[in-house]
């Protein structure tokens, strides 16, 4: 047996293991970073949409949650948005400022504030009726796709709570 050939061997054999071990780490190997970058281009592209409503993004998907259901808690509002309260009550001040909404404590118990959509908050509604298919022609997935990561994304973040 040539021991030299076999050394030589044994080192890039060492070599290939120590890379293969750092393969986790390569960023094509991350779900993670595409999930982070469709995020932020996605986000990017509503911008422009959402700038002629003067709403953000998270201002956008609240007014969402209120055309949907008219009137929530801001518990329950957070946990429909993912959003902690330190996160949502600047955004709900906001809208409230601009009278697309109206926060009031609960007759019943004045610890539960109870957010409800306002006629401003109706009529913006109608303008932001053409966002969504904007942002289809920007995503360009079939329906069937968009259903399915739909699916797939709603599944992770099932997993995520457990």
């Amino acid at each position: 047996m040539d021991h030299n050939k076999a050394g030589a061997s044994e080192q890039g054999n060492t070599a290939g293991t120590a890379e293969t071990r750092y393969d986790c780490l390569r960023l094509e190997n991350q779900l993670c970073f595409p999930l982070y970058v469709c995020s932020k281009e996605i986000i990017r592209r509503y911008k422009p949409l959402l700038d002629e409503l003067d709403l953000t993004y998270t201002q956008y998907i609240t007014m969402m949650a209120l055309w949907e259901h008219r009137e929530m808690n801001v518990r329950t509002l957070g946990e429909c948005l993912f959003l902690d309260s330190g996160t949502l009550t600047p955004v709900l001040k906001k809208l409230e400022a601009k009278h697309y909404l109206r926060r009031i404590r609960s007759s019943r118990d004045e610890r539960n504030l109870i957010v409800s959509i306002t006629k401003e908050g109706e009529k913006l509604r109608e303008r932001a009726l053409s966002v969504p298919e904007k942002m289809a022609c920007c995503v360009r997935l079939t329906p069937e796709e968009a259903g399915d990561l739909y699916t797939l994304l709603y599944k992770v973040l099932g997993n995520l709570d457990g």
